[in-house]
């Protein structure tokens, strides 16, 4: 029998892991499943456990996690991923090796990838393959394939691209053609209104929250990762009008193109929902960070501010408060030329997981110069700023956003349409609404 690795982080990923073990068995291959996460509880069970991948890049997991350092711990897990890999194929156990996630996620799995012989099928999905993919493919044979959402639960786009990976690698490793692939259906032909929502590792507990949210007030939301690639896909869609609303929490990529980081979506950013008078719900996030390359790619001119390793292959900045007034400027004026119902959500506690209390990016001055600029340039404007006092990943916050989003989206529905479900008053955002 062909047996197919799933490698990747279970706390985090863990349903859509379940989801491709269960297709892989259909298809009649093997399956063994490396846990190559830290924090969080797996949500399903690992053939190799998270523990034995730290152990074999010489680290304890428990130390890993005490520590608490984000970047050295995936560059650790990245290591310990890549000799089991390797120690699974060596041993017969692997035939092709099957990864899907984000920024961090892809590089802990390419890592791995890399360390195995040309020809042993490799197979990448990730929301980062739509860009410059050369720092995780180096010299590799690694199919990388554009998630097109953010890796971030079960729907109608990610199912048919998770389910091609599947049997791609099925295909390859048993070596002849998989069973046949269901095409992606039209977006917004389902029964459920389509949300999009924008998403980075240092937002998404926020953004789960907002999601769960969401979907069980009837609609399907797909992410989108704030990586560039990301944010553009989420422009061209939502100009083409295929949203009932946009949940757009994550603007790094708006500081990216300011301040000359790799990982901007253009000018244009923050622009399609508006114009198409989509409703919209706006957060901040991430605002307190500029994305670089690896740690010896940042320019001079930023390296005696606060730098930390995001992953191997990112490098974030602190924006300074300089910065963060431009940026409140420029998110202001988009917001105010908006043609369809919008509201901007200002988490005052913070803008990221670095950006919480006590966290490296925690700086209320700084943040209080981009909260001021949208304050002021959303002044007498028909844009509501709604003032909450949690950080962005607080659920509530989370929560709080979703609710406003779907009052907005029910006020704005066609006559004769049925309304969706009634927001209860609790989850109704708490603070100052100017």
């Amino acid at each position: 029998m062909a047996i197919v690795v799933l490698l990747g982080t279970l706390d985090t990923k863990g349903l859509e892991y379940g989801w491709l073990r269960e297709r892989l068995l259909r298809q009649g291959a093997g399956v063994v499943v490396v846990d190559a996460g830290v924090v969080g509880a797996p949500r399903i069970p690992a053939d190799v456990p998270r523990a034995d991948v730290a152990r074999a890049a010489g680290a304890d997991l428990e130390r890993l996690r005490a520590e608490g350092d984000r970047g050295a711990a995936v560059t650790t897990m990245a290591r310990g991923a890549a000799e089991s890999v390797l120690r699974l194929h060596q041993e017969g156990r692997l035939h092709g090796v099957l990864a899907l996630g984000g920024s961090g996620g892809t590089s802990i799995a390419t890592r791995a990838m890399r360390a195995l012989p040309l020809g042993v099928p490799k197979v990448m999905v990730s929301s980062m393959a739509a860009g410059d993919v050369s720092p995780y493919v180096g010299s590799s044979d690694i199919t990388m394939m554009y998630s097109v959402v953010d890796i971030a639960g079960i729907n109608s786009v990610s199912a048919p691209i998770l389910a091609n990976a599947a049997d791609a690698v099925a295909g390859m490793a048993k070596g002849f053609a998989s069973a046949s692939r269901t095409p992606v259906a039209g977006l917004g032909a389902g029964d459920r209104p389509l949300i999009a929502a924008s998403m980075a590792g240092v937002t998404t507990p926020g953004v789960d929250a907002a999601r769960e949210r969401m979907t069980g007030l009837g609609y399907e939301v797909l992410v989108f990762h704030a990586s560039g690639a990301g944010g553009r896909t989420l422009e061209s869609l939502a100009g083409q009008g295929l949203f009932a609303g946009v949940l757009d929490l994550t603007l790094c990529e708006l500081a990216d193109d300011l301040c000359g980081g790799i990982l901007t979506a253009g000018p244009d950013r923050l622009s399609a929902a508006g114009r198409s008078g989509i409703p919209q719900v706006v957060c901040p996030g991430a605002l307190d960070m500029v994305k670089f390359g690896p740690a010896d790619t940042v320019p001079a001119r930023v390296r005696d501010r606060n730098v930390r390793v995001h992953n191997p292959s990112i490098t974030v900045v602190r924006t300074t408060a300089q910065e963060c007034a431009e940026l409140g400027r420029r998110v202001a004026a988009k917001l105010r030329a908006a043609t369809g119902p919008t509201a901007v959500c200002l988490p005052l506690r913070g803008l990221s997981t670095l950006g919480a209390p006590g966290g490296p990016y925690h700086d209320p001055a700084t943040d209080e110069a981009l909260f001021g600029a949208l304050r002021d340039g959303l002044r007498d404007s028909a844009v509501d700023v709604v003032e909450v006092d949690t950080h962005i990943n607080d659920p509530a916050f989370g929560r709080a956003a979703s609710d406003l989003l779907h009052r907005m989206v029910t006020r704005t529905r066609a006559p004769g349409r049925d309304e969706a479900a009634p927001v209860r008053a609790s989850a109704r955002p708490a603070g100052r609404r100017g």
